[in-house]
This record gives C-alpha cells, structure tokens and sequence, in this order.
C-alpha cells in the first residue's frame, strides 16, 4: 500500500447556500420545522421560497465540501468530489473550492437541471433552517468518480445527505469498495434525522457490514440511527459496530469512543452564537485532520471543537479566521 498524499477525499452534494436572516414568525408561517433541513424537489419551488428571502449572501456550500473547505484552512491536502451543472451558480461553487486548494475534477453536468442551492434562513439565536434543492448534485454517477483520488487520500468521507438519490448512492458505495481495496479508511456522516428516517436500515447494514471506520452523528441522530430514547443505550450499540463513534452534543461538547475507550470534550466558549450552519461539517473536519495527521481522539476532538466555534461565530458555513492559527494557540 503506498503512502496516500491527500489527507481526506469527500464525496457529497455541491451546493451553493443562499443564507438571509429571518424571525421565527417566518419559519412557522412557511411551515418549516426550525432548525432542520427540508428537501424542495422543483425549481419552480425553489424560486417561490427565494423570492420571499430578506437580503442574503452567497457562499459555496454542502455538508462534505464545508468539512474538505475547513481541513484545508487546517493545512489539509483534501479532494472532493461533486456534481454541479454548466451554469452560473457551477462555476461559482468549483472557483471556491479550488481557490481553497482543494483538488476537484468532477466535469460539470450539461442541461438540466441546475446547479444545487440550499436556502438558509437564520433566526436570531443563529439556529438555520434550510431547504435544499438538490439539482445537478443528485446526479453524481459512478463514471464521474476520481478513483485514483479516492485511493490516494487516508480517509474517504461522505455524507449521509447524499444518500437519497439512487444514481449517487451506487456512486458512494462503488467509492467506498475502492478506498477499502486501497486500504483506506471510510468516515460517514448522517447528516439529518431525515435521512435516517429514510435510510436508516442501508446505514445499519454498512455498519454491521464493517464498511465504516469512524462514524459521525448528533444526539437526535444517533438515538433515531439506534431506534432508542437512551443515549447511553444507543452510545454503546453504536460504538460496539464502529471502530470510532463521534457524537456532537451542542452545547454540552462531544464524545468519541474508540475500540472501547470514551473520551469526552467540552464545547469551546464563544462569546455569541451566530449561526450555526456548518457546526457539524467542521467539527468533523478538525476530527478528521486530527486523525490523519497522527493526533489522539482526545486532540482531535479539541479540534472539532474549536472548528465548529469558529463557525458559529459568524454567518456561512466555511471558515473566515485562521483555523490553524487557532488550534496552534490552543493546542500546540
């Protein structure tokens, strides 16, 4: 097995996020569940939501192009791997993950439909309520695979908001059968207790199946993932089919078990909650560099940790301050 160059390739959607702050009057009036993603499944719909939004900001988005975005601001060598459509909000999506020094290569998607958008509203205490059109990145084919990325990089992760659409779920597990013939590690989010309501038994099986190195959950996901109400219950049923579980719990900090050992850490103080899309996304990618860099699970959960309160702090879901510069003064 040669050594790999990348430390991580990430397979998910690409998508460009529409963020605007809202109120809670809003979300309810919309008949949104706050704090949840919600898929919209026409464009049509799409531009009836956009058209209701305050100002907003565009930004290059995606649950596992946000975590790929903060390893790289971590001094990563990351890929990912995504589709997005010959059009505006495309070339925009792949200029800001390549100008973050991410290796892309997925050719673009010609005709319809377009490039994804996620439409995220914010509400004061900085929860984001999102709903996604899903466009060209549900059309991720197995042939627009970079193979040799995926067994050139230590770890290969992927999100579980992926896993809706048929054409890019064979995608992801034609990927994860690659990595693991090259040796490589498989991480997975899932992303959305949505998406286990959905596909939560394909989860289950890539578990008891081996196929999962380190899995990443929240509290709420990991419960409905283990169908309990008991989180120690569902801690130690998950932990038991998963070299290494990480579970975020907010305010209350995470905890990773690794072959039996638990390790607990707590969130990092922040002086304000701003907007917590992208918390989850780049907690696993301080997690992620940690362990591709050789840190202990204690360190890499720090880093987490300080990843995702950075990006709490302010509005968007990719890092603004200098995450190295960070974990360097924290952790050394």
């Amino acid at each position: 097995m040669t050594a790999p160059t990348h430390h991580v390739v990430a397979i998910g959607n690409a998508i460009v996020d529409i963020l605007a702050k809202t109120d809670d009057a809003f979300i309810a009036e919309q008949g949104m569940t706050k704090g949840s993603m919600q898929l919209i499944f026409s464009p049509e719909e799409a531009d009836a939501l956009y058209a209701k939004m305050g100002p907003g900001r565009e930004v290059s988005g995606g649950s596992a192009a946000n975590t790929v975005a903060g390893i790289a601001a971590l001094g990563g060598k990351c890929g990912f791997i995504g589709q997005v459509a010959d059009d505006q909000l495309g070339q925009v999506f792949a200029h800001d993950i390549r100008a973050g020094g991410i290796t892309f290569t997925t050719e673009v998607r010609e005709g319809d439909p377009t490039t994804a958008r996620c439409l995220i509203f914010v509400t004061p205490d900085g929860q984001r309520t999102m709903n996604t059109f899903l466009g060209a990145s549900q059309f991720l084919p197995a042939a627009a695979l970079d193979l040799d990325l995926i067994r050139d990089a230590a770890i290969l992760y992927l999100e579980g908001y992926l896993w809706d659409p048929e054409e890019p779920r064979a995608a992801m597990r034609q990927a994860i059968d690659v990595a693991r013939g090259a040796g490589r590690k498989v991480a997975f989010t899932l992303s959305d207790i949505f998406c286990i309501s959905r596909h939560g038994d394909d989860f289950r099986a890539l578990m008891a199946d081996g196929l999962i190195d380190i899995l990443f959950a929240n509290e709420n996901e990991l419960l409905a993932l283990c169908q309990t109400d008991d989180f120690e219950a569902a801690v130690a049923d998950a932990s038991a089919k998963v070299p290494v579980l990480v579970v975020t719990r907010s305010e209350h900090g995470a905890i990773a078990v690794c072959g039996g050992e638990r390790v607990a850490c707590p969130a990092e103080p922040i002086d304000a909650v701003v907007d917590t899309t992208g918390a989850g996304d780049l907690f696993a990618a301080g997690f992620l560099h940690g362990q591709a860099v050789g840190r202990s699970v204690a360190d890499s959960l720090r880093m987490g940790a300080i990843c995702a309160a950075e990006v709490i702090s302010h509005y968007g879901a990719r890092p603004e301050a200098d995450l190295k510069a960070l974990v360097a003064a924290k952790l050394g």
